[in-house]
């Protein structure tokens, strides 16, 4: 593991940083392809990506730091320490604005940004595995189990690498989504996202050590369950795109876009 890439004139680079950093700069390419491809400015894409990151970050921290309630630390307000459902919050409301502002059509939108926040979670996840920063999971004796004597928490106990379990999930995850883009309207391909990125995070959590609150669950759980209902709500009320007619000449006339404004 390693927590720090190299310095510059005694200034450490991260590699949690870094990792954050390369998934915006993915985040940002992909949405500005998934926009021109709707007819959108791709500059628009780029603002939204940039104060999503930005205030998704302030989110993350708040809330964490909200989580540590008397046990705060210097470690905790440092660079280190956020909370995934915080920064999604956020991001939304960061997002939302921009939205407005740009007079996006939120239907158009809310699809286009599914694959590439699935694949930037998955850059961002690579930051936390190198890093070792202590999102890994219980003991294992599973032939894969890893420790992490240099993370930023580190354990020579072997664990579940769950960073690398939420990667390969992510980047399932939005390989689905590429999919069922061709046969959903573009916000009930958000609502699939929330669906299977709820599920995903609400199974790895049985794989970590983190504190149960109600029932049995994590907080992280709960939330992951929330996202779960509001998805299923979002693809329940907007379904599957509307079939493909046929134009006179014989061309096809998609009817799917109707339905996402």
């Amino acid at each position: 593991m390693r927590p720090v890439l190299f310095s510059i004139l005694g200034l450490d680079v991260q590699t949690y940083g870094v990792s954050k950093a390369l998934a915006a700069l993915v985040a940002a390419y992909l949405l500005g392809r998934a926009f021109e491809r709707a007819g959108l400015k791709k500059e628009s894409a780029h603002a939204l990506v940039l104060w999503a990151t930005v205030w998704g970050f302030v989110g993350a921290k708040l809330y964490y730091l909200l989580e540590q309630g008397g046990d705060l630390s210097l470690h905790d307000l440092g660079g280190m320490g956020f909370t995934w459902y915080g920064g999604l919050v956020g991001g939304i409301i960061a997002a939302s604005v921009v939205i407005r502002r740009h007079r996006l059509p939120l239907g158009v939108v809310a699809g286009a940004v599914a694959v590439p926040l699935s694949v930037a979670y998955a850059v961002g996840r690579l930051g936390c595995f190198f890093s070792g920063d202590g999102t890994y999971g219980k003991p294992s004796t599973l032939p894969w189990a890893m420790t992490f004597p240099n993370g930023v928490v580190g354990t020579d106990v072997p664990v579940h690498p769950t960073p690398l379990y939420e990667v390969l999930g992510a980047l399932a995850i939005a390989a689905v989504l590429g999919i069922l883009g061709k046969r959903l309207t573009a916000p009930a391909v958000f609502g699939a996202y929330l669906v299977l990125s709820g599920i995903a995070r609400l199974l790895v959590e049985f794989l970590r050590t983190n504190d149960t609150v109600l029932l049995g669950l994590t907080q992280a759980q709960l939330w992951s369950i929330a996202s779960v209902v509001a998805g299923t709500v979002l693809i329940a009320r907007k379904g599957p795109s509307r079939p493909v007619a046929k134009t006179a000449g014989g061309s096809d006339l998609t009817r799917a876009g109707a339905s996402a404004a």
